[in-house]
């Protein structure tokens, strides 16, 4: 195609992409929410336990996943230069390789987890029951993060409309398993914690089967399971050295939320509260940009495999538009109806209501904030990703999320007194700084480097 592809043609190609890869994270919010739903209604320490295992997990494999984010745009762009087939299946492999790597070491803490649960405070009954999840669950990190690669790889191909129905499907498993296991309907065990445990390694190893089944039948020439045994050294020193920083900058920003959560924490259960709600819509919305962010990075990979600078720069800005205008409906959103919002997870007769949500309706605004800012940072990674610039980015968003996000956060809701909104005024900024940050590495730096070397 052309290089002055119009950003009418950008947007539509944008959306094509990007609307199965939102709804595949979306459908994956579903299975987390699913799991919160149904342990919540088996035993409410059941579902303590599990939302401390699930943060565990998470952290883990979100901290292994930058290599199969790697992945994508080494992919993407392989698609677009003389590279072809060969390194498509080099690069996938090698990001499956290191992805199983790293779950090998990721699993011993995965199955003995007590002990570190137990070093951090919490209480010895709910560390036990947390174990005894990990002890199960932590195998789904070997197919978990190995779906992880394969859908980076898919959806590099420009395959998401798989990604997302495979993503259903697990929802599907996900919600039946859990019905079945943890409250032993249709003759099945009563196994409550431990059988919300196995659906989850059910629906990673039914995804991953899934997808390589689909990838063997539609890329038959990239033979990408044949003699999957051979390393290939070159291979792994390029995805190792793309998908580093990712795991750093996912951990550190999965690392900001975490710990915002405990400081809201040492505020009291009703500011507690009232976060995890906020924080439930504003993730749920920021999925759309995650969407647009993957979606950014497969174009913007396929423009640097060509070597066409111009098109990345129009693309970009067709990105950018594009989640600052889905950020401008979701501000209004939540500035316009923030009560009603907050009272869909909220008893009705619930006495605590009334204090939970004028809490939460300071921390909605600060969520309308949240969704411009965080969605150009990401969109920022998207693209930055997508031309394989990674580590000074990582070290961006970690001085950005910590010592300036964190530190506010500290300064206003403790030090001046603002409470839970402090704290999130404190998160905004650091989004703030990272956006600013990323957007100029992005337009100042790395792509003036590639119009000079296109000349």
């Amino acid at each position: 195609m052309s290089t002055s592809m119009s950003y009418l043609g950008h947007a539509r190609a944008l959306l094509t992409l990007g609307v199965p890869l939102i709804g595949g994270h979306l459908a994956q919010f579903a299975i987390q929410a699913t799991d919160t739903i149904m342990l919540g209604w088996y035993d409410v320490e059941a579902l303590a336990a599990v939302v401390l295992a699930g943060s565990l997990f998470f952290t883990f494999f979100i901290m292994g996943s930058g290599f199969a984010f790697a992945v994508m745009p080494m992919v993407a762009a392989a698609t677009e230069n003389e590279e072809g087939d060969a390194h498509i299946r080099r690069v996938t492999r090698m990001g499956l390789w290191i992805s199983l790597m790293y779950s090998a070491l990721a699993m011993p803490i995965m199955i003995w987890s007590e002990p570190i649960l137990l070093s951090i405070g919490q209480p010895p009954e709910i560390a036990q029951a947390a174990s005894q999840y990990l002890s199960i669950a932590g195998w789904g990190m070997i197919p978990a993060l190995g779906v992880m690669a394969l859908k980076s790889y898919l959806s590099a191909l420009e395959k998401a409309d798989v990604v997302l129905w495979v993503t259903i499907l697990a929802a599907v498993v996900n919600a039946l398993v859990n019905y079945l296991l943890i409250f032993g309907s249709f003759g099945f065990p009563e196994l409550g914690i431990r059988g919300a445990a196995i659906a989850s390694v059910t629906v990673h190893v039914t995804s991953l089967v899934g997808l390589m089944l689909y990838a063997i039948r539609a890329f038959p020439q990239h033979e990408l399971f044949v003699r999957f045994w051979r390393p290939d050294w070159v291979a792994f020193a390029q995805v190792f050295k793309l998908g580093w920083p990712i795991s750093l900058t996912n951990l550190s920003e999965v690392g900001l939320f975490a710990f915002s959560a405990v400081m809201v924490g040492w505020l009291g259960t009703i500011p507690l509260a009232a976060h995890g709600i906020a924080l439930q819509l504003a993730s749920a919305t920021f999925l759309v940009h995650l969407g647009l962010s993957n979606a950014t990075t497969i174009r913007a990979g396929k423009a640097f495999g060509r070597g066409e600078v111009e098109r990345l720069k129009r693309g970009a800005e067709v990105a950018i538009a594009m989640s600052i205008l889905f950020a401008a409906i979701t501000i209004a959103i939540f500035l316009t109806w923030p009560e009603e919002l907050l009272s869909l997870f909220l008893d009705p007769d619930d006495p605590r209501k009334p204090e939970i949500i004028a809490i939460g309706v300071g921390l909605m605004a600060m969520a309308a904030l949240f969704q411009l800012f965080d969605g150009g940072q990401v969109i920022a990674h998207g693209l930055l990703r997508g031309i394989q610039d990674t580590r000074v980015p990582m070290f961006m968003s970690a001085a950005a999320y910590w010592p300036v996000g964190i530190t506010s956060g500290y300064l206003l809701g403790f030090t001046l007194g603002y409470g839970a909104i402090g704290v999130w005024a404190g998160l905004v900024f650091g989004l703030l700084v990272a956006n600013v940050l990323l957007m100029w590495r992005f337009w100042r730096r790395s792509l003036p480097r590639l119009q000079a070397q296109a000349a």
